[in-house]
């Protein structure tokens, strides 16, 4: 059935001048930012350019230099031109990489640090104080928010480049966590202590024990 003239009045209307669809092309190659071809353009657009029309544009658009197209088997692909990264912005990215395995480094370190500490909670309150423990979780727990809201914006790449370490810092950062693993080695051997004497009970039975383990989720 032949279109109504209001149909073809709304043809008229959507189609796009050479000008429009050259802007329409160029504005769907920086959003995506990827290589396509005439053909790929065309239909990712819906029509709205022809594949004839996308052919031409795109190559008029390369001899302008407004876009780069190369050889992809027996077509070609256009994309924008990409832009030279700023001075010092790989430096910058690398110091954001390093930035962002420590942070993992010392959120995976803390959560072992928790673990071990409600451990001891569970087992041997009248070795440790309980207060103390209970401190102590309510400060790793603040530490380990910080540093995961940290490495969120890491990931989400709107931070500002990461400074370089100093030495002092360095060797601060060495120097805590020396002193983490000291205090987690020690509050391991206590675990480790508490549950030879209650393993040896007479009450308790192998049974009884093995479901202790479980229950506790003990890591030795």
């Amino acid at each position: 059935m032949a279109p109504t003239k209001k149909e073809a009045a709304a043809d008229k209307e959507t189609k796009l001048t050479l000008e429009q669809s050259s802007a329409l092309i160029l504005d769907y190659l920086r959003k995506t930012n990827r290589p396509y071809s005439a053909t790929d353009i065309s239909t990712n657009l819906k029509n709205r350019v022809t594949k004839t029309a996308a052919a031409k544009l795109l190559k008029d658009m390369h001899e302008r230099s407004k876009i780069e197209g190369r050889a992809a088997g027996k077509q070609i692909v256009y994309h924008v031109i990409q832009q030279t990264p700023e001075e010092g912005a790989v430096e910058a990215l690398k110091v954001m990489e390093e930035e962002t395995v420590k942070l993992k480094d010392d959120t995976a370190n803390l959560k072992l640090q928790e673990k071990a500490l409600r451990n001891t909670l569970r087992e041997g309150a009248t070795v440790v104080p309980l207060a103390e423990l209970k401190g102590d979780i309510s400060v790793l727990g603040t530490e380990k928010a910080e540093i995961e809201a940290r490495l969120e914006k890491l990931k989400g790449g709107n931070v500002k480049p990461v400074s370089p370490v100093s030495l002092e810092e360095r060797e601060e950062i060495a120097k805590q966590h020396k002193l983490f693993s000291k205090t987690a080695t020690a509050r391991r051997r206590i675990c480790v202590e508490l549950w030879k004497d209650i393993t040896g009970l007479e009450c308790v039975s192998e049974e009884e024990a093995e479901n202790l383990r479980e229950r506790f989720d003990l890591p030795f």
